[in-house]
């Protein structure tokens, strides 16, 4: 069993405060303020960008993995995830996950390789957890 640890601290009112994250096996720390969250500002990061960055990393591993399992030769998988944070009755909710790819391989013809990244979606430890929103993936072999 492997355990990862995270840590985040705010400070004062949600639209007034500032908080702060470090994720503690190496050591990178982080900024967090509503107007980031809520707004158009980008000065500091967001919950949502955090499950987008461990989503997209989870998921080019995924890939990258079960490409080489099926015999093909990764060279490069690039994922963005674009996490969509939307009003929702009394609150707010993560109502959708876009991961956009981008993958190198050797060896394999495009529907092929759509059907492996399609399972790669499904199957990554972090879609799995987000279950409950809508993924959609769009991969290309390039």
């Amino acid at each position: 069993m492997s355990k990862h640890f995270a840590n985040a601290r705010w400070e004062g009112s949600l639209v007034k405060g500032k908080g702060s994250y470090t994720l503690k096996t190496s050591g990178y720390n982080g900024s967090l303020n509503f107007s980031s969250r809520f707004e158009d500002d980008k000065s500091s990061s967001s919950p949502e960008e955090l499950i987008g960055a461990a989503h997209a990393s989870c998921f080019s591993m995924a890939l990258s993995h079960a490409l080489d399992q099926a015999g093909y030769k990764p060279v490069s998988t690039e994922t963005e995830a674009e996490v969509t944070l939307e009003k929702s009755g009394g609150g707010f909710s993560i109502t959708g996950i876009v991961l956009k790819n981008k993958t190198r391989a050797e060896g394999i013809d495009k529907e092929k390789f759509r059907e492996i990244a399609s399972g790669a979606k499904e199957n990554c430890p972090v879609s799995k957890a987000l279950k409950g929103i809508n993924i959609n993936l769009e991969a290309e072999l390039i």
